[in-house]
Formats: C-alpha cells, sequence, structure tokens
C-alpha cells in the first residue's frame, strides 16, 4: 500500500517536476555556463572568460545605475499597489448591492496581458492623439509628453496600480478569513472602525500582507513594462526608452537583443537572481516577529 501511494505522488507530480526541470532548472544552469562565456548566440567563435563578465558588471556604472532605479521602482510600486488592493479590498468586502460585479469591473484589469495593458497605455499617453493630452487641452492646459522623462516613471506606476485588483483579490480572501467575533468584541469595547482595522485586520492579514510584498518584489525588479511604452525607434526598441525607466530588465534586454552580449547579459540574470534570494530573506527576517500566524494549536497534534 505504501509503495502504491509513493507511485501515485510521483505520477501525478512527474508533469510539474519535469516541468520544472526542463523549463527551470535546465535553462538556469545553461544561463550559468554562459555566464562565464563570450558567447553571442550567433558565431560560433566564444570564449571561456571566467568571473571576466561578472567582474565588468560591478565596474559598469549602467549597470548600478539601472539597478538603482530598479530598487526604486519596487519600493515605490509595492507598497503603492498592496494600499490600493488592500483598499478595494476593504471596500467590495462590505454588505453592497452589485457586489459581485464591482469585484469582477476591478478584477477585470489583472487579467489583461502585459502586452496589451502596455499598448493601451501607449495609445491613452501619446503626446498627438493620447486621451489624456486631449482631455488636458480640453482645459487650455498644454499638452504634455507622458512617455518622456520626466512624465515616464508616472505612467509606468500607473500600469501597476490599474492592474491592483490581483491584490484585491488575495486580500480579499484574506479579509474574508478575520474571525467577525473579534470585529463585534471591540465595537463592544467601544474601538472605532480605523482602530478595529489596525489593530485586528491588519495583524490578522500580516501572512497575507507578506506574501504580497515578496510577490511584488520579484515581480517589480523583473518588469519589461518600459519597453512596451516607449516610443517608436529602432528595430529592438531599447534606445527609446526614457532614462527614468531603463530599470535592470531594461538592462539585461539590451545585452541580450541589442548588444548580442549572451554571456554578459547571463552574469546580470545570475546576479539578480542572488540579489532577490538575498532581499526576500532579509524581508523574511526582518518581519518574523511582525507576522502573526492563526493557527491552531491542535493542528500540529
Amino acid at each position: 500500500m505504501t509503495a502504491r501511494r509513493h507511485r501515485a505522488f510521483y505520477l501525478f507530480t512527474s508533469p510539474w517536476i519535469i516541468g520544472f526541470l526542463l523549463l527551470t532548472v535546465a535553462p538556469m544552469a545553461y544561463a550559468l555556463w554562459l555566464s562565464f562565456t563570450t558567447f553571442d548566440g550567433i558565431s560560433p567563435n566564444w570564449h571561456y572568460v571566467g568571473l571576466g563578465n561578472y567582474r565588468e558588471l560591478l565596474d559598469d556604472p549602467v549597470t548600478w545605475d539601472a539597478l538603482g532605479r530598479a530598487g526604486l521602482f519596487a519600493v515605490t510600486s509595492v507598497p503603492l499597489s498592496i494600499a490600493a488592493g488592500l483598499a478595494l479590498a476593504v471596500l467590495v468586502n462590505r454588505p453592497l448591492k452589485a457586489r459581485g460585479v464591482f469585484r469582477t469591473l476591478l478584477y477585470l484589469p489583472a487579467v489583461v496581458p502585459p502586452v496589451g495593458a502596455g499598448l493601451a497605455f501607449k495609445l491613452l499617453f501619446d503626446q498627438n492623439s493620447g486621451a489624456a493630452n486631449g482631455a488636458l487641452t480640453f482645459f487650455g492646459i498644454d499638452a504634455v509628453g507622458w512617455l518622456a522623462d520626466p512624465y515616464a516613471r508616472h505612467v509606468l506606476l500607473m500600469t501597476v496600480l490599474w492592474a491592483a485588483g490581483n491584490v484585491m483579490i488575495i486580500s480579499l480572501a484574506g479579509l474574508q478569513d478575520v474571525p467577525r467575533e473579534l470585529h463585534e468584541a471591540a465595537r463592544i469595547d467601544g474601538a472605532s472602525a480605523w482602530r478595529t482595522f489596525c489593530s485586528i485586520t491588519v495583524p490578522l492579514l500580516s501572512p497575507v500582507l507578506l506574501f504580497q510584498t515578496v510577490t511584488g518584489m520579484i515581480a517589480s525588479v523583473q518588469t519589461i513594462m518600459p519597453l512596451l511604452l516607449a516610443p517608436l525607434g529602432d528595430t529592438s526598441g531599447i534606445t527609446t526608452v526614457p532614462q527614468s525607466n531603463y530599470l535592470y530588465m531594461m538592462h539585461v534586454f539590451a545585452q541580450y537583443f541589442a548588444l548580442g552580449r549572451y554571456g554578459y547579459a547571463s552574469a546580470l540574470l545570475w546576479v539578480l537572481f542572488v540579489l532577490i534570494l538575498v532581499v526576500t530573506g532579509l524581508i523574511f527576517k526582518l518581519t518574523s516577529g511582525a507576522v502573526f500566524y492563526n493557527v491552531d494549536p491542535e493542528a500540529k497534534k
């Protein structure tokens, strides 16, 4: 019976295991090997350079500037998206009429493909024919170059907030798991709605907020949306990205597809992977005493 259960377990998990090995472990190992070479993706004349690519990126100011902008974008966008998603979740968790319709409408932007969302925002904020400048000119305000510095970073943040429905759904699930008895007890004790939210709801939502912080940080430093928002330019599109939106992944994209430096770009990706691991570990370490897990002690037996 035990052997049969083991076979059933590996049989049902084999699609994921095979996909993980072929689509995650193998590409990562291949990228690690490339990071020690000068391979350009085409020419067979490549050389093993050891840690040469890693030494170069440590001395490359463009790399550090792009990494700093990616970090600043993560620090800005993640709290904003979590706050917006939590506010929407609190709103649609109330006993409103047509509550399901509001939930659906607020969640719809989250299921729009990134390419479609990027092109939609590009058309919306186009300097010559965009609806945003059309509204400004209607009120007698000069048109603004939304897709150029210094406004491009604001448009990028708008795309993040526009898709806050994903955060809303996760926060809504957490809100519905908060025991109503605690809220009723707080009201009986005379606590205000804001005090109840800060002292009861937020602590019980701390595991959800931690999850959203970690996943949001990982997603934000890997964003490639600036390329979709860039004006039309050369075939690679990388030279038309505004400087404020030239994030770390844009630099990786440029090395891969614009310059054909597969080895150097692979080194950039592995450095980002290590940094994500370090930052994730720091987040868990710093929040270990602030996250409340509502686990039944009997469940451990």
